[in-house]
């Protein structure tokens, strides 16, 4: 009599397992990467979604409300919102990566050298507390008032305002990996300041700069959006998320979708950001998370 023989179960994939143990141990960083990407294919797809180009006028087709035509109604000039929002997203994603790549690169420039040289570390810190002490949007604000409305002008002035707040960052980082043992192995071999940073130092500052990176590039969204509402941020032909719900807010009571969509976008964008930064934070310090 024969036995039969039982087929041997296939084990998952090595990528489908990674995804899934991923996704056990830090759920609402996967939920956030998953609707960041999700907004940044939608910005690089925005003309195959069913756009039009978003500057086209028809005052014929003002103040729609949505329909099969226009999913997101029309605004007062008579352009589809729903065109206008996608590629709104460009704006404020561009906006959103750039200040946090310029901010995080500068400030751990500075905190690098500040938090190691102790005399360069009294002055350039009083500088840095000096700007920290103003709010960043009033920051913005100015330096905004004295050069003209642009995406790279926005991108400088909230870059300006969030780099001392990176500073600090690292330069308490540093202050405390400057007294390790394997650092002072390192001076008693004679190796220079430039390779003790390099090789020694800046791996270690990496973990909290990513976490701090997905903060700063959600706050950056926000203050774009609150300068382009003010009339001091990107230029009014320029379709941000901002700049949409600026024209919309005298129109508010008759047409409140034209504030709704870029809002609801603008939300979950800031949302899924911080939910990345969040599982980030806890995937990279467990101690933390236990503690929590």
């Amino acid at each position: 009599m024969t036995s039969a023989v039982l087929p041997v179960p296939k084990s998952a994939s090595p990528t489908w397992q990674w995804f899934r143990d991923a996704f056990r141990r830090h759920p609402t960083a996967i939920v956030g990467a998953m609707v960041l990407a999700v907004m940044v294919l939608t910005g690089l797809l925005a003309p195959w979604l069913g756009t039009v180009d978003p500057q086209t006028l028809a005052p014929i087709q003002r103040l729609k409300p949505p329909s099969n035509e226009h999913w997101f109604g029309t605004d007062m000039l008579g352009r589809d919102v729903y065109s206008r929002v996608i590629y709104g997203s460009r704006i404020s994603l561009t906006v959103g990566i750039a200040v946090a790549a310029f901010s995080i690169a500068v400030g751990l420039a500075i905190g690098l050298v500040t938090g190691y040289i102790r005399w360069l570390d009294a002055i350039v810190m009083r500088v840095m507390d000096g700007l920290m002490s103003i709010p960043s949007v009033l920051l913005a604000i100015a330096l905004m008032a004295l050069t003209k409305a642009s995406v790279g002008n926005v991108i400088l002035a909230i870059t300006l305002a969030e780099v001392p707040r990176v500073v600090r960052l690292v330069r308490g980082l540093v202050l405390s990996l400057r007294e390790q043992p394997y650092v002072d192995a390192a001076v008693a071999a004679g190796t220079n300041l430039p390779l003790i940073l390099l090789r020694h130092i800046l791996p270690n500052t990496v973990a909290p700069l990513l976490v701090q990176g997905t903060y700063i590039c959600a706050s950056a969204m926000i203050l774009e959006a609150i300068l382009s509402f003010i009339g001091a941020g990107t230029p009014p032909n320029i379709p941000s998320w901002g700049n949409i719900m600026a024209e919309a807010r005298s129109l508010f009571q008759i047409a409140g979708y034209l504030i709704l969509f870029p809002g609801l976008f603008l939300s979950l964008t800031v949302l899924a950001v911080n939910l990345l930064g969040d599982g980030m934070r806890d995937a990279l310090d467990p101690r933390l998370a236990r503690r929590m």
